[in-house]
């Protein structure tokens, strides 16, 4: 058992502890001001601030190489443009230095999957960021489906000759997608009450991967920038009764009104970047503002490798300058992350019985300047 004694706590739930207390293992024990067990592994951090474990709720890091070029370029199975059935986890590495500074920085959690290049990509995970077998890693797997609207799937298969070469052409796909995953879940569970009368359908790989998304068990992370993509996404998330997410959100000041009435999770990011193609003409550090103050569940995302992983606090502390409330900036790559990923049971917050995922900074990492000095996993200094 360890113990950290006199930080300034920010515990993540919306309380901030003065001479705070926190008692842990691999798991949070207590959070408090007084603590009358003994424990001999006493860490006094007075002067110093005491956070959860950084999120970072939409990246790739160790499907993209750092510096390894097409060897481990693993994010985007560009063969078919619907591909549910590939899994985040078979194509992580580890080893990627990415890991190593997202440690640095204090980020113990990463969701991460795969690319845009298909309507469909596959299945992203929530892992940790300190491990050497990502079979060790995992939270949560998968804990989200990967979508695509607008660009990317048009360009990567308009350069092929292929469907999908329009917008249409990649609603259709995923709309068709989903019509047979709930028609294959409609027959699983016509099969499941009478298998005398309802034969069980014949066994399909895509479906099956689809299965968690049309139980609701896990939601759609959907790429949309354009506004007219955003409204698509919803329109689908209504369509088939599925949980989304939308993930980059670049013009999310235009479509507020409807993020708002549907109160739709957003994940914003990245904006550290150039506006590099047409979808990101409205790119605004403002979002984040704009957004949260509408309360709606916003996190701040680096897409790594597009943002490196190490900056994602420093994305915050421009999100603050740029006038975002700095409590909901934290919040941003802590809570609200892991409440849009649905991990918020086991990492986001500093509470009795989730995850000791610690971050230890000088100055709070809303503010410019701020270096993390120690980084816990599971209770133990990575």
């Amino acid at each position: 058992m360890r113990m950290i004694k006199n930080a300034c706590i920010i515990t993540g739930t919306g309380e901030r502890i003065e001479n705070g207390v926190i008692v842990f293992d691999d798991k949070i024990r207590f959070v408090g001001t007084d603590y009358d067990k003994e424990v001999e592994d006493v860490l006094d951090l007075s002067g110093f601030y005491v956070v959860p474990g950084l999120i970072d709720a939409h990246c790739h890091l160790g499907l993209f190489g750092d510096a390894t070029g097409f060897e481990s370029a693993d994010a985007n199975e560009d063969s078919d443009p619907v591909t549910p059935q590939l899994r985040a986890i078979d194509g992580i590495n580890p080893q990627d230095r990415g890991f190593c500074e997202a440690r640095l920085a204090g980020i113990t959690t990463v969701v991460t999957g795969p690319g845009s290049a298909n309507a469909i990509g596959g299945q992203f995970a929530a892992i940790k960021t300190a491990g050497i077998c990502v079979d060790d890693m995992i939270i949560k797997a998968p804990c989200a489906m990967k979508m695509a609207l607008g660009e990317n799937p048009k360009t990567v298969y308009n350069e092929k000759d292929e469907a999908p070469t329009t917008r249409m052409g990649t609603m259709a796909l995923i709309r068709e997608t989903l019509y047979k995953a709930v028609n294959y879940r409609d027959a699983l569970i016509k099969h499941e009450r009478d298998s005398e009368e309802n034969e069980r359908p014949e066994f399909d790989m895509k479906l099956e991967a689809m299965l968690p998304v049309v139980r609701k068990e896990i939601p759609v992370k959907i790429h949309a920038h354009r506004a007219d993509d955003i409204c698509s996404a919803i329109r689908l998330a209504k369509e088939f009764d599925i949980d989304v997410t939308i993930e980059h959100c670049s013009d999310g000041d235009i479509v507020a009104d409807v993020l708002t009435r549907e109160e739709i999770p957003v994940n914003i990011g990245p904006t550290l970047t150039d506006r590099s193609k047409p979808e990101l003409k409205n790119l605004s550090f403002s979002t984040y503002r704009n957004l949260s103050e509408r309360n709606l569940s916003v996190a701040i995302i680096t897409d790594h490798p597009e943002i490196p992983i190490e900056n994602l606090p420093l994305c915050a502390a421009l999100a603050t300058a740029r006038g975002m409330d700095a409590d909901k900036a934290l919040a941003a790559i802590t809570i609200n992350a892991a409440r849009n990923c649905g991990i918020d049971n086991r990492v986001g917050s500093l509470e009795v019985g989730k995850d000791a995922d610690i971050a230890v900074y000088k100055k709070l990492p809303t503010e410019f300047g701020a270096e993390c000095v120690m980084t816990f996993i599971n209770g133990r200094v990575v």
